[in-house]
Order: C-alpha cells, then sequence, then structure tokens
C-alpha cells in the first residue's frame, strides 16, 4: 500500500484544503516549503533552496494495522502509508503536510524509516519554487495509475518528447 496523492476533480475541493488549512500555514511561515497548486492537485514546493540530504517533513499520522488499512483503502480512504508489512500511517490529518507530497517518477526526496515512522529527506540540492516529489513505489503505479499511465512532470515530458519525435518521423517519411 503506498500513499496516495491529493487529486482534485474541481477548484472547490482544492480550495476548500486550502482554507482550512491556512490558519496552520501561518504558523509554518519559517518552514523550508509551501502548499501550491500542482498539476496532480496540491502540492508542497520549496520556498528557499533544500540541500541534498535534509530533512523536509516527516509524515504524520495515527499508526494503524495493515490489514485496517486494507479495509479502509477498499472504502476509498487514502494517504495510507506503508512503514513495514505490520504496520501503516493514517496521514489523513490536514496537519501531516507530508501528505500533499506528490509523486514522480524522477523524484527529488524520498521517504525514510526512522524510529517506526517516516521522515522525507532530499535526494539531491532543490531549488526554490520547485515542487517536492518522492516516488511512491511500483505498488502505487499498478493499482492506482493503471487506466491513464503516471501524471508526474518527469513523465508527461518524456511522452511530449515521444510525440514529438513521433511527428518528426511522420513527416520525414511523407
Amino acid at each position: 500500500m503506498g500513499l496516495v496523492s491529493v487529486t482534485a476533480s474541481n477548484d472547490q475541493s482544492i480550495a476548500g484544503h486550502i482554507v482550512e488549512i491556512c490558519s496552520y500555514w501561518r504558523i509554518m511561515s519559517s518552514r523550508s516549503f509551501r502548499l501550491g497548486r500542482s498539476v496532480t492537485g496540491l502540492g508542497l514546493f520549496a520556498t528557499k533552496p533544500i540541500k541534498r540530504g535534509a530533512y523536509i517533513a516527516t509524515y504524520r499520522g495515527r499508526r494503524i494495522a495493515t490489514e485496517e488499512a486494507d479495509r479502509r483503502a477498499a472504502r476509498g480512504a487514502s494517504y495510507m502509508f506503508e512503514v513495514n508489512k505490520r504496520w501503516t500511517i493514517d496521514g489523513s490529518p490536514l496537519w501531516n503536510v507530508a501528505r500533499y507530497i506528490n509523486h514522480s517518477c524522477r523524484p527529488n526526496a524520498k521517504p525514510v524509516g526512522r524510529k517506526g515512522g517516516i521522515v522525507i529527506v532530499a535526494l539531491r540540492q532543490i531549488e526554490a519554487g520547485e515542487e517536492i516529489t518522492y516516488d511512491y513505489g511500483r505498488e502505487y503505479l499498478k493499482c492506482f495509475l493503471n487506466d491513464g499511465g503516471c501524471h508526474c512532470a518527469a513523465c508527461r515530458k518524456k511522452r511530449a518528447f515521444q510525440r514529438r519525435r513521433a511527428r518528426a518521423s511522420d513527416q520525414r517519411t511523407k
């Protein structure tokens, strides 16, 4: 079971999330990230450069048995992060800022297990304004993205490049 990124079907649900957590974000002004609009919904963006290996956030929430997490996921729950075969973190509380970190096949951060929990650290230097992402893993891709494929920035760029190449190839053969 992997983390499921925020996706909103309309602007109202995104606006609702922003309004609900607005007061919390004012407290966090010293953080190196901000909540912002992403291609896939809401995401976390660096407000200043983040060094390689630096701590970004902790994936927070109630620790539940993986079997319970599977039952919740079957009912449509999101934000489940499997720590190990036995435990999963239910990251649905709005104060869990790490839940807003979206998937990328070419991530700039990674989750690391620490003391029975999960922290997110930078894989490389992350520039100000860049979206913070990590790879949710093969299981996530298999379970949640079978239909339309991955929508991360890296995959969108790759598909656009392949389309341009195919068009150029078609024009040469005519």
